[in-house]
């Protein structure tokens, strides 16, 4: 799996903030080309993505360009300059995708890469109320697609959220109650758990990565970690950042604690222990485990950067899961 915990924002006609992205300690970069650029410095964006792609050392980033879309599709000049031109781009992430048939699209555009060494794949931006109800059709659309990202503040606008900044939930989206002695309490509800979740459950119903998107305090790590430790407890791969002060408290909320992998690891060794002697569960501090456990401690062990090539086959069943990542 690439890993894509944290997806940095950057601005395609700002070449020494693509500098500084190259060396940051993101896992992923996407340049953008569309909101953060002035519509008259479009074209300047382009050159600069091409050139940053070509000259600058990005490590083992995965490297993403947000191309520009309309009313009328997208745009086809900087999907075919790109895929041409650039052989280090790894994908290309289309905004406000609401129909399938946009997905197929770019991916019929840069088909003469699907066979190459370093072939373009498409990410496609999930951010209009559209885009949510047709989401398990567009995950569906091309084996091209490799990952759904969702654009909360352009979908904010689109339902017409009373919003305050973006990722962030107005104060006034809450359950008001009222205790028998007269007293009222507000309880504050999260406005994006729905469009969250719909999207997660389509990209992993297709095998797809899942990010989150970005919030927009960037100048509060507390903020900025608890919405990623949100979307990480949830299930995401990652979240797009927009400055790279948020990259390190991001990355944090995407790495287990040390007391979460000793948890996986005594769950995974626990179920080798069992299986040896015919059990398919087995207790642990006062708590049944299973299968369905193992499943949800290898998706930690994962995350933490345990899992080993190679790996020990756990089940002698036929069942999927491996023994790895236990020390």
């Amino acid at each position: 799996m690439i890993a894509t915990r944290t997806v940095l924002a950057v601005p395609g006609h700002r070449y020494r903030m693509l500098e500084s992205a190259a060396a940051s300690a993101a896992d992923a970069v996407f340049i953008d080309l569309e909101d953060a650029v002035p519509p008259a410095q479009k074209g300047e964006a382009l050159k600069l993505a091409v050139r940053a792609l070509a000259e600058l050392d990005w490590g083992a980033k995965h490297l993403i360009v947000r191309i520009n879309a309309h009313e009328r599709g997208v745009d086809e000049h900087e999907v075919r300059t790109l895929s041409t031109d650039a052989p280090r781009l790894d994908a290309l992430l289309v905004p406000k995708v609401e129909a399938p048939g946009t997905v197929v699209h770019v991916a019929a555009l840069v088909a003469h890469r699907i066979g190459s060494a370093r072939p373009v794949g498409i990410e496609a931006l999930i951010e209009t109320a559209r885009g949510v109800v047709d989401v398990d059709a567009i995950a569906a659309s091309s084996p091209a697609l490799t990952a759904l990202h969702f654009g909360v503040g352009d979908f904010s606008a689109s339902i017409g959220a009373r919003n305050v900044e973006i990722g962030g939930t107005h104060p006034g989206y809450a359950v008001t109650r009222r205790d028998e002695a007269g007293n009222y309490q507000a309880a504050p509800l999260d406005l994006w758990s729905y469009p969250m979740m719909r999207i997660l459950v389509a990209a992993r119903a297709f095998g797809l990565r899942a990010i989150d998107g970005p919030c927009g305090a960037f100048r509060d790590p507390m903020l900025t970690r608890a919405w990623a430790l949100k979307a990480a407890a949830m299930g995401y791969d990652g979240k797009q950042v927009i400055h790279p002060d948020q990259i390190s408290p991001t990355l944090e909320a995407f790495v287990p604690t040390p007391a979460e992998v000793e948890a996986a690891q005594r769950t995974i060794a626990a179920m080798v222990d069992a299986e040896a002697a015919g059990m398919a569960a087995v207790s642990i501090d006062g708590k049944m485990v299973d299968f369905a456990n193992v499943r949800m401690a290898r998706r930690i062990i994962a995350m933490a950067g345990h899992e080993r090539s190679g790996a020990e086959p756990l089940l002698r069943s036929g069942q999927i899961f491996t023994r790895s990542g236990i020390d």
